[in-house]
């Protein structure tokens, strides 16, 4: 405060406000903005060095006023009143140390038409406070009735419309932006690293990619989440959060869990659950209420933006699913048992599809391990489906054997497979989904050929021509649009079936094994269901693209006039043979 000899009646509170989007040159304010030549606009007109030496100037010339303090909230919204500088300005207010606010403009005080008009009309004088915004020309202490009332109200009325125009303005980029396949996350997930040239851009951070895929080889080998993260915390490996801050970057995410520094379970499945370890982005899972509010609720999970193969992956597609399987099943295992079990998560009953427990029977130094079902060791009904684990690895070594020999053995189909996979549309000619699709749609097309000689012949009106014509051609058009993605289905299919008989041959090794390991098992079976009366089924990994491929070239080689399309039920009977064979 100056050193004066006399108390001048107005003590008066500097307030100054900047948001990030008017901080930002090239930002289009409301009201008053110019263009430059070069294109950019005034934006630094309203900086705070700008609104302080006007808010200055302006008290040095009044004979009755004095600045008692300044309060700056540099880069917060308007929207919002929860800005630290402005409640230390009402603090002050309350207390009776300023009874006079000064701002450049009313939307430096404010940008919320109720709230701005609640301080201004109510709260402001109730407490004897004069309110000055000088480029809009108002000052409450002369204001009069048409000032208060109508030029006043809409004011702040445009304020806070421009605020709903730059929310809007804003979402549009951002949905362009994830639908373009841009990261928007303030930071990257564990295992990759904002590009340095892009910062919409990941790219695959070697080391903690390194301990992802360690995390899923775990994972398939049988270990639970909880005993994956005892794991990397005995090992010394620094937690997401914690690997992030020894990077030199500022994070504060909101799974933290509060001071803890360590690998949780929900860390872990976190990691193995997120499809962005595939190359896929899935953002906008949530949304801000409206542009008044910071809180955020949870998108339904169809109108989440997912876009395939925007970085590298880190992890095998096949890898991922069989984690997305086991995760499906409990992992976990007794604690005085250190050793995991091969079948855990992959072993049910057939009758109540609930997942078999393990059990230990020890008599005079010896041990017989088996299987029961968990519905009838709760005592909740179905049956004990009891099943010795030496005969269930026996069973599982001699069917993976014999399903690993069928694609081995048939070098053949998959050589001309592989020849085929630059003519994709060969392949999509022999499904008969899209030769009934096709059938389908061309009898529509004949129908709607068909009116025009009814109407020349006068069997229908001209009314009924135009309703059947246009019923027919609807009819036409969806046929043909499910025809399209039946293609891009088959197309797909056949890929995975290529990528699908390359990872089995990685599997070669395992034929020569004398004991088939756990992560053989649960990269081929999905799933193995125990029947009573011994009877075992399994359910393996990669048996679709294998039977359309099967049936694929067993046609072609059988029509060599490329002429062949199928009819009847050659698909199903090359499963029932492959399921035979299995």
């Amino acid at each position: 405060m100056k050193e004066t000899g006399e108390q001048k009646p107005f003590l008066a509170a500097m307030y100054l406000r900047l948001s990030r989007e008017d901080s930002e040159v090239g930002t289009i304010a409301a009201f008053g903005t110019a263009e430059k030549k070069d294109g950019t606009f005034k934006a630094e007109s309203n900086s705070i060095g700008s609104q302080r030496e006007l808010i200055r100037s302006f008290i040095e010339g009044q004979m009755d006023m004095e600045l008692f303090d300044c309060y700056a909230d540099d880069n917060y919204s308007g929207s919002d009143f929860n800005r630290p500088e402005f409640k230390r300005m009402m603090r002050d207010i309350e207390a009776g140390r300023v009874n006079c606010v000064i701002v450049k403009d009313l939307s430096r005080f404010g940008r919320d038409y109720i709230e701005t008009g609640r301080y201004l009309e109510r709260v402001f004088p109730a407490l004897g406070v004069r309110f000055i915004a000088l480029t809009d020309h108002y000052d409450s202490f002369s204001a009069d009735a048409g000032e208060r009332n109508i030029v006043l109200p809409v004011k702040n009325f445009i304020n806070d419309s421009y605020c709903r125009d730059i929310s809007v303005k804003v979402k549009s980029q951002l949905a362009v932006k994830r639908g373009n396949g841009e990261c928007l996350a303030a930071f990257a997930v564990y295992g990759y690293q904002k590009s340095p040239e892009n910062r919409n851009k990941l790219l695959v951070d070697d080391y903690a990619a390194g301990i992802v895929r360690r995390i899923f080889a775990w994972k398939i080998e049988g270990m639970a989440a909880s005993a994956i993260a005892e794991k990397l915390n005995a090992l010394c490996i620094l937690s997401p959060r914690e690997y992030k801050k020894s990077l030199g970057l500022n994070y504060r995410g909101g799974f933290s869990g509060g001071n803890s520094s360590k690998w949780s379970d929900t860390a872990v499945k976190r990691i193995l659950t997120n499809e962005i370890y595939l190359g896929h982005l899935v953002q906008g899972k949530t949304e801000r209420i409206n542009y008044k509010i910071k809180k955020c609720v949870e998108k339904p999970r169809e109108e989440w933006v997912r876009v395939e193969n925007t970085h590298e992956a880190i992890v095998s597609s096949d890898d991922f699913a069989i984690v997305q399987n086991l995760l499906k099943a409990d992992g976990r295992i007794s604690p005085a048992r250190k050793e995991l079990s091969p079948f855990m998560g992959l072993l049910f009953c057939g009758d109540c599809r609930e997942q078999m427990v393990r059990r230990v029977n020890r008599y005079k130094g010896t041990e017989k391990v088996y299987y029961i079902c968990s519905t009838k060791n709760r005592g909740e009904g179905c049956s004990r489906h009891s099943t010795l684990e030496a005969v269930l690895k026996e069973l599982a070594e001699t069917a993976i054997r014999r399903y690993v020999n069928v694609f081995l053995e048939q070098g053949r189909l998959y050589a001309q497979a592989k020849e085929c996979e630059a003519n994709l549309q060969a392949v999509v000619y022999y499904n008969r989904e899209i030769a009934r699709l096709k059938q389908e749609k061309d009898k529509y097309y004949s129908l709607c050929a068909g009116l025009y000689e009814d109407l020349r012949t006068g069997v229908i009106t001209k009314g009924e021509f135009d309703r059947l014509r246009s019923a027919f051609q609807r009819k036409a058009e969806k046929l043909s649009a499910a025809e399209e993605n039946q293609e891009r289905l088959v197309r797909e299919s056949f890929i995975f079936g290529l990528r699908s008989a390359g990872r089995l041959a990685s599997f070669k090794n395992s034929l020569e094994l004398k004991e088939i390991d756990r992560h053989t098992l649960a990269s081929l079976v999905k799933r193995i269901r125990v029947y009573e009366g011994k009877r075992v089924e399994m359910e393996f990994y990669f048996t679709d693209p294998y039977r359309a491929m099967a049936d694929y070239n067993e046609k072609a080689a059988s029509d060599p006039s490329g002429t062949f399309i199928p009819t009847g039920n050659e698909t199903q009977n090359a499963s029932a043979g492959m399921e035979r064979r299995a």
